[in-house]
């Protein structure tokens, strides 16, 4: 069985899918045995967030920070094989995304680069199995964005011969990964539309102290103003061609401040700003798929739940069937950390999971760095 693990964006924790894969390519099955989500303590998110900031952040803390994670990544999964009753000597191995503290893939000057902490090294000798880890460097080092990674699980699993489908992830950063019927995996455009719960979420915090906006309730009792939505919509990232990645690099914490200023400015009220906050991402998600006639719309991640972004969704999509992925047998909220178990399984099959067509690298990358345990398998 295979492990994989994610932590997003929002910073919510670290989720963990345990799985049971067999084939590869767009013969690959899953069978997911186990999914769990464990928060983040407050004072670490804290931390984490602190140090996503270039004026904040810390070379020491990111360091003491990358040696952590690895061990709350090793509880996690100890963890959830506990309250599974799964055997810890039933992994055999295990991908982990890593927290991101920084993403550029297209640097005004310099070369090009991303970070995530948590490191796979000390991982795989805290739970003595192979551990697949750094997923994102080998494709920036060809030039391509390193990001999303999630269209070679979407187009190995998803692809239908007589079906048009978009799949769409909202974590923090909305991404989304446009299937034709019968798609080849060259054939895949894929990339990040901007921000879903990742803006929403701090200006919860903002606002309330709450940590999202649940259910989009908050939202729900506002009103999306309309002179606001335009001028978050002037940001050029929007107007970017794909490929295209981002993260919290742009959408930090200057870009919440900033926001709550406009919408003081402009005498809304705290929940107008939110509102109008889950029209950008609804607004930029459809932007982004102009011109492509999807028969099926499938969602996945923690946005899943915002009511007010899926029933957006679903009135501007009039022709398109809107489905949350649960519908297809996956938990919304588990889809990337599967996806992290697939390409940890693809990359120790010696499989090149890069999608160029998606980031824009020159040839297709071997994602991940394998990191190995010692010989002698220590007690877990």
């Amino acid at each position: 069985m295979v492990v994989g693990l994610m932590s997003g964006t929002s910073l919510d924790g670290v989720d963990v899918a345990i799985v049971q894969l067999r084939g590869s390519g767009n013969r690959l099955e899953i069978d997911v045995k186990a999914f769990e989500s464990i928060p983040y303590p407050l004072e670490l998110k804290e931390r984490i967030l602190k140090n996503t900031e270039p004026v904040t952040s810390s070379v020491a803390e990111i360091a003491t920070l990358n040696a952590e994670l690895a061990y709350v990544y090793a509880d996690a999964v100890k963890s959830a094989c506990v309250k599974h009753n799964i055997p810890q000597e039933s992994l055999e191995l295990v991908g982990s995304h890593g927290q991101t503290v920084y993403h550029d893939p297209n640097p005004t000057a310099g070369i090009a680069s991303t970070l995530q902490i948590g490191d796979p090294a000390v991982l795989s000798h805290l739970l003595h199995l192979p551990v697949v880890g750094e997923f994102r460097q080998a494709d920036i080092a060809l030039g391509g964005q390193g990001a999303p990674l999630v269209p070679y699980f979407d187009w190995a699993l998803f692809t239908k011969p007589d079906e048009n489908r978009v799949l769409l992830n909202l974590g923090g950063i909305a991404n989304l990964s446009i299937l034709p019927a019968g798609c080849r995996r060259d054939d895949v455009i894929a990339f990040d539309t901007g921000p879903a719960n990742v803006v929403i979420d701090s200006l919860m915090k903002h606002y309330t102290g709450k940590m999202f906006d649940d259910g989009g309730q908050f939202a729900l009792t506002g009103k999306v103003d309309a002179d606001l939505l335009a001028k978050l919509l002037e940001n050029p990232y929007f107007a970017r061609p794909a490929p295209k990645s981002t993260g919290r690099e742009l959408f930090n914490a200057a870009y919440v401040s900033d926001l709550v200023l406009e919408g003081q400015k402009r005498g809304l009220s705290d929940r107008d700003v939110v509102a109008t906050s889950t029209e950008l991402t609804i607004t930029t998600i459809l932007e982004s798929m102009a011109g492509t006639r999807p028969d099926r719309l499938i969602v996945s991640g923690g946005g899943v739940h915002n009511k007010v972004i899926m029933a957006g969704l679903s009135a501007r999509l009039p022709q398109t069937k809107v489905d949350s992925i649960s519908q297809h047998g996956i938990d919304p909220d588990a889809k990337e950390a599967i996806c992290f178990a697939v390409l940890a399984y693809e990359a120790m099959n010696g499989v090149s999971t890069g999608m160029p067509s998606v980031t824009g690298a020159s040839e297709r990358a071997y994602l991940g760095k394998i990191c190995f345990p010692p010989r002698t398998r220590a007690s877990l």
